[in-house]
């Protein structure tokens, strides 16, 4: 909850151009994990292929309603600088610019490449961590409690080493 920490998460993230993973892995799936309703957790049987499209889409579109609901909250356009989505993403633009005027175009290709690789990266960790799981929903329409039975991740080394201590 630290501004400077969350600051930090989207300069990380500023180089895959993937900045609204801080908005809805925080903020959407954390809250969502192991429903029907999380883009971010896999489900039985559904092959990573079949995940990476729909958690990349479905995390894109849930950051962007999520910042939109805060921004009107504030009383302020969601085009904002304020956006998390937008200035996440803006990093990204002015890392990417100064990237490329500094080596040239050549540069972009493997801009690309590994933006691809490093968001692909953190959805093979969502993959892993909550593949075929699922909270029940109880009587009054509302999941239960998330326990660490809804995640095949734990706080070891070596879960955190394996899943990138996402």
């Amino acid at each position: 909850k630290d501004s400077l920490e969350r600051w930090l998460s989207k300069i990380t993230l500023a180089q895959t151009f993937y900045g609204h993973f801080y908005i809805e892995h925080n903020r959407g799936h954390h809250v969502r994990v192991a429903t029907p309703e999380d883009p971010a957790s896999s489900k039985f049987g559904e092959s990573f292929w079949a995940f990476l499209p729909r958690s990349v889409w479905g995390s894109l579109k849930s950051s962007w309603e999520l910042e939109k609901t805060r921004m009107e909250r504030l009383g302020k356009s969601t085009w904002s600088i304020q956006n998390d989505v937008l200035n996440a993403w803006l990093m990204s633009v002015v890392l990417y610019g100064v990237l490329i005027a500094v080596f040239g175009p050549i540069v972009l290709p493997f801009l690309i490449i590994q933006a691809i690789y490093g968001f692909s990266l953190l959805e093979t960790v969502n993959y892993l961590e909550h593949y075929g799981l699922q909270r029940q929903k109880k009587e009054n329409g509302r999941y239960e409690r998330c326990t660490p039975e809804h995640s095949w991740n734990s706080d070891h080394i070596v879960t955190n080493i394996f899943l990138y201590h996402l």
